[in-house]
């Protein structure tokens, strides 16, 4: 263990940083039709994280290449509904364009989790591409209730304590907020008690003591402000948590 490093930060930022979604994935017919189409987009985590610039200009490259036709609205910090919704989110139509952490719903979606194994990537570029193209196979299936976007990761992310921790026994009795379904499994079998929580309520649980520790990138510690209570982090590619954007099937 060790005190936080913050050289990591640009590295974990720039890996969710690029958006490569094509035009083409939206119906062909939208930007043929006369009736102007307003699209929710949907994210759960708030304006200051580098994804909503991204979605933000997303959007805007659909406005312009529709020719005004298909206009876009983004809806950031769980406006429309909590992080752990938005997958139905979008099966429902609450929202037409969603960011989804699979791992937020333990057992419904274990094909794309194996991209959550520990210690699986090293990088969050190649990663991203590596995890995308092989889960585009089985999307349709396991994703069935909405339109599957594309897949993928952060920079791989750590474990960061209040306390300092030397060795996994001492993870025994802890109270700890997983990042997703895989490490909730890890938490578990080191005899840990897992806190559930979104990543943008991680820091209120750890100031009263609901929590004692976290599995998140480091680009979360600064976005989130938990690193004003974290005292300890490990210096390691851990883990990496698995995010889709998903659509509304009936758009």
């Amino acid at each position: 263990m060790k005190q936080f490093a913050f050289g990591h930060i640009a590295r974990a930022l720039a890996a969710t940083t690029t958006l490569a979604t094509p035009l083409a994935l939206l119906p062909a017919t939208a930007v043929a039709q006369d009736k102007q189409i307003n699209l929710k987009i949907s994210l759960w985590v708030p304006v200051q994280h580098p994804l909503y610039p991204s979605y933000k200009a997303w959007g805007e490259s659909i406005e312009k290449a529709s020719g005004g036709s298909i206009k876009t609205t983004l809806f950031p910090a769980e406006q429309l509904g909590k992080a752990f919704d938005h997958y139905d989110m979008a099966k429902d139509g609450i929202a037409d364009v969603v960011y989804v952490n699979p791992g937020y719903q333990p057992g419904r979606f274990p094909v794309v989790a194996a991209g959550q194994i520990p210690l699986t990537f090293s990088d969050g570029r190649k990663g991203s591409a590596a995890l995308d193209a092989w889960y585009r196979k089985y999307a349709a299936a396991e994703m069935k209730d909405t339109k599957y976007c594309f897949s993928y990761i952060h920079s791989p992310g750590s474990f960061h304590s209040v306390r300092k921790v030397t060795t996994p026994a001492d993870l025994k009795g802890m109270k700890i907020r997983p990042s997703q379904s895989t490490i909730g499994e890890l938490v578990s079998r080191s005899g840990g008690a897992n806190v559930q929580a979104s990543a943008p309520e991680a820091r209120d649980l750890l100031e009263r003591g609901v929590a004692e520790a976290i599995f998140a990138p480091w680009g979360s510690m600064f976005l989130f402000g938990m690193e004003k209570v974290i005292k300890y982090s490990i210096d390691e590619p851990l883990y990496a948590t698995v995010f889709t954007t998903n659509i509304n099937p009936r758009v």
